[in-house]
C-alpha cells in the first residue's frame, strides 16, 4: 500500500484501513464455524467507524454493543436488529428500555440486580425480554490484566452458582426469556486452551439448564482472538472452532462469537510524521505529530506496535527493528532502505500541514508542492458510506523522490523513544526501538492499529482527532474527516 501517497493526500496523523483485509478476516472466522449454526457479531468497541460497520453489515455480520451509543451506531447503518447483542456491566434504565424497544436479539446480563431491573422495565413496557447471562468461569486467559475478564477477581459476569439461580428465576418470570448463555475470558488471546477450558465449564452448565427445561438456543463464546503485534503465536482458527465444538457435542445451539481485534486490528495502520529529533544526556527521542491521544495502547497497556519507516523514494516500507529482535533484524530491515529523508525546506510543511489546517492556520514553507493543496480532507464527508473510493496516485511522489537523502545503512541505527507532543511523560508510541537518523517530514507507519486505536482516541491537550480513510481494491476514500478547532469547542462556545 502506498502510505506515502496517502499521507500526502490526507495529511497526518492518519488512520488507514485495508477493507480487503477486514473482509478476509471476517470470512475466515465465519467459515471456521461453517459446519454449525453460527453468528459472528463484530465487537464495535474495537473500531466503531460507521463505514467499517456498514462494510461488515453487508458481509452479513452481527454486532456486539457495550453501550447505547454503539447500539445506535449499529442501527444507524442498517444492521439487522435480530443480529445485535447488547452487553456491558453497567446499563442504565434508559439504555435497557431502548434495547427492548429496538427488539434486538438479546441482552447480556451481568448481575442479579440488573436482571431484576430489566424485568421491571419489561413489565412496564409489556414486553418479553430475551436474555443471556454472562458466566464467569474463573479461567485465567493468560493475557494483560487490564483485558482479562474471566476470573473471579474481575468485575464481569457472575459465578456458576449465581448464574444457575438467575436462569431458574428467569424461567419463571413472565417478562424474561432466557435464550442464551455467554462467557468472555479476555482479549488478545494466543492460546486456545483457556478458551476450551471455559467452553467446557459453561457447556456443562448449559446441559444442566437443558435438563431443567430451560431452552438455551445461543452459546456465546465472546471474542478475544489475538493478533500479531510483534512475534506472538496466533491461534489457528480451525483449532479454535473445533475446541469449542467438542464441548458442545450433542447440543443443538447456535454458536455466537464476538471478534473485534481479530477482524480489524491487523488491517489498520497509523501514519505519523517526524517533527524532529532531540538528545537528552545521551537519550534519543524522535518526536512525531501523532500522540497518546491518537493511539493510547502503548501508554495504557505497555503495548508494542511494529514501526516501519516509509521510503519517500519508492513508497515502500522497511520494517524497523523492535525491542525483541533489534540485533537480528537491523541489517535485513534496512540494507535496502534508501531515500528516507527530504530536504529540510521541503519538510517544513509536512510538520505543520495537518494540525495547522485543522486549527485554521496556514502553514508556510519554502516548497509549496511538498504537500499538495488536497493534502487535507474537505469539510464534507462522502455522500455514501460505501462509495466514492478514489484510485491511489503516486505521481506526486516524483518530486520528493528526486530530493531524497542518500541510502541509510544498518550502521546508522540507534535506539530511541518515539514520542508525541502531549505534555505527559507517558506520551509515547514506542520505547527503545532502533531507527536510523530521521529528519523532519520522514513518515512512520505504526502497524496493527486497526483495533482500539481511533476508538480509544481523545481530544486531550485540545488536539483534533485524526482522519480515517479506507482502502479497498486499490482505491482510497475518506471515511472520517479530521476534526477542526471549531468542532472541538462547538458544545462550549455558546455557554461562555
Amino acid at each position: 500500500m502506498d502510505y506515502s501517497s496517502l499521507a500526502r493526500k490526507y495529511g497526518t496523523p492518519l488512520y488507514v484501513y485495508d477493507f480487503n483485509e477486514i473482509q478476509k478476516n471476517f470470512i475466515a472466522l465465519k467459515e471456521a464455524f461453517a459446519a454449525r449454526k453460527s453468528l459472528v457479531c463484530f465487537a464495535i468497541k474495537a473500531n466503531s467507524n460507521l463505514s467499517v460497520l456498514k462494510f461488515l453489515s453487508d458481509l452479513d455480520s452481527g454486532f456486539d454493543c457495550v453501550s447505547i451509543g454503539e447500539l445506535r451506531r449499529a442501527l444507524y447503518i442498517g444492521a439487522k436488529s435480530y443480529k445485535i447483542i447488547f452487553s456491558g456491566v453497567g446499563k442504565q434504565d434508559s439504555e435497557l428500555e431502548f434495547a427492548l424497544q429496538s427488539d434486538i436479539l438479546l441482552i447480556n446480563l451481568e448481575s442479579e440486580a440488573e436482571m431484576l431491573r430489566l424485568e421491571r422495565i419489561a413489565q412496564k413496557l409489556n414486553k418479553l425480554a430475551r436474555i443471556s447471562i454472562r458466566v464467569n468461569p474463573n479461567v485465567d486467559a493468560k493475557t494483560h490484566p487490564y483485558i482479562s475478564t474471566g476470573l473471579n477477581e474481575n468485575k464481569f459476569g457472575v459465578s456458576i452458582e449465581t448464574a444457575r439461580k438467575m436462569y431458574i428465576y428467569a424461567k419463571k418470570s413472565k417478562f424474561l426469556n432466557p435464550v442464551g448463555i455467554h462467557f468472555h475470558i479476555g482479549s488478545q488471546l494466543t492460546d486456545i486452551s483457556p478458551i476450551c477450558d471455559a467452553a467446557k465449564i459453561v457447556s456443562d452448565l448449559l446441559r444442566e439448564l437443558r435438563a431443567l427445561e430451560i431452552d438455551i438456543k445461543f452459546f456465546d463464546v465472546g471474542g478475544g482472538i489475538g493478533i500479531r503485534y510483534e512475534d506472538e503465536k496466533q491461534i489457528v482458527l480451525y483449532d479454535y472452532a473445533q475446541g469449542i465444538l467438542r464441548s458442545l457435542s450433542g447440543l443443538d445451539v447456535t454458536i455466537v462469537c464476538e471478534p473485534g481485534r481479530f477482524i480489524t486490528g491487523a488491517a489498520g495502520v497509523f501514519l505519523t510524521r517526524v517533527l524532529y529529533e532531540k538528545q537528552n544526556c545521551g537519550k534519543r527521542f524522535v518526536i512525531v505529530d501523532g500522540a497518546m491521544n491518537d493511539l493510547i495502547r502503548p501508554s495504557l497497556y505497555g503495548a508494542h506496535h511494529k514501526i516501519e519507516l516509509v521510503s519517500e523514494r519508492n513508497s515502500a516500507c522497511k520494517s524497523c527493528a523492535n525491542q525483541s529482535d533489534t540485533e537480528n533484524s537491523t541489517a535485513r530491515n534496512f540494507s535496502q532502505q534508501s531515500g528516507i529523508s527530504q530536504s529540510l525546506a521541503e519538510n517544513s510543511t509536512a510538520q505543520n500541514s495537518a494540525h495547522s489546517k485543522a486549527f485554521g492556520i496556514e502553514a508556510k514553507s519554502a516548497s509549496e508542492d511538498f504537500v499538495p493543496q488536497n493534502s487535507m480532507p474537505q469539510n464534507g464527508v462522502s455522500q455514501s458510506l460505501q462509495g466514492n473510493f478514489a484510485p491511489q496516485n503516486s505521481s506526486d511522489l516524483s518530486s520528493a523522490a528526486n530530493n531524497s537523502a542518500p541510502q541509510s545503512s544498518a550502521e546508522s541505527l540507534s535506539p530511541c523513544d518515539v514520542v508525541g507532543p502531549i505534555c505527559e511523560s507517558g506520551d509515547f508510541l514506542a520505547k527503545g526501538v532502533s531507527l536510523p537518523s530521521l529528519q523532519s517530514g520522514d513518515l512512520l507507519a505504526i502497524k496493527s492499529a486497526g483495533a482500539y486505536g481511533f476508538s480509544m482516541s481523545s481530544n486531550y491537550n485540545t488536539r483534533p482527532r485524526a482522519a480515517e480513510i479506507a482502502v479497498c481494491d486499490g482505491q482510497d476514500r475518506l471515511m472520517r474527516k479530521r476534526e477542526s478547532f471549531d468542532e472541538l469547542i462547538a458544545l462550549e462556545k455558546d455557554l461562555v
